[in-house]
């Protein structure tokens, strides 16, 4: 009888260590899974993909400029993702001057933004340079955005958009506007 004991003590030491072993497993897999949800930097065939070669601007297609293109992804197949227009003979001339595809909610500099594509287009005044923001599609004005130069040397980038763990902010030229991932 004290074999069969034995036994069973052991058996049950065996699934109280497996189980033990389990636990430790499930621990690591959250952070795992988290780190593959983060914002990161959007690849050239990603972006390719994504941003149109002519963007539906109002009642046109103005070409885009793809060697500009810049972008976030989530890894679950939502971006956010610009280009620079080349609107040179469109009526937008002087009007917009990027292109922009937002796939979750965001607050560029404190204007809430829905899921949607927008235009925007630059004015410098003084130390600051202001964007105007409007629906792509409508031309509806959505708001105006205050971009403020970067401090010390910066590269100059036609567009860059940062992911959140980074710096959270969309640079133009030498000039950057913050932004916030907002809830879904």
């Amino acid at each position: 009888m004290t074999q069969l004991r034995l036994r069973r003590h052991m058996n049950s030491f065996r699934v109280a260590r497996l189980a033990v072993a389990i636990l430790m497993l499930t621990a690591f897999i959250p952070p795992m899974t988290a780190q593959k949800n983060a914002w990161r930097q959007a690849t050239d065939a990603e972006l390719a993909a994504l941003l149109p070669a002519r963007a539906p601007v109002e009642k046109e297609h103005i070409e885009t400029e793809m060697r500009t293109a810049s972008g976030i992804t989530d890894g679950r197949g939502r971006f956010i993702a610009g280009v620079v227009l080349i609107t040179a003979g469109y009526s937008a001339d002087g009007k917009y001057s990027h292109y922009l595809i937002v796939q979750v909610p965001v607050r560029v500099g404190g204007i809430r933004v829905a899921p949607g594509e927008y235009v925007f287009g630059l004015q410098k005044d003084g130390e600051a340079l202001t964007m105007h923001l409007y629906e792509a599609l409508t031309g509806k004005p959505i708001g105006n955005l205050e971009a403020h130069r970067i401090p010390g040397n910066s590269r100059v980038e036609s567009l860059r958009i940062w992911p959140p763990t980074d710096k959270a902010q969309i640079q133009i030229g030498r000039f950057a506007v913050p932004y916030e991932l907002g809830e879904e």
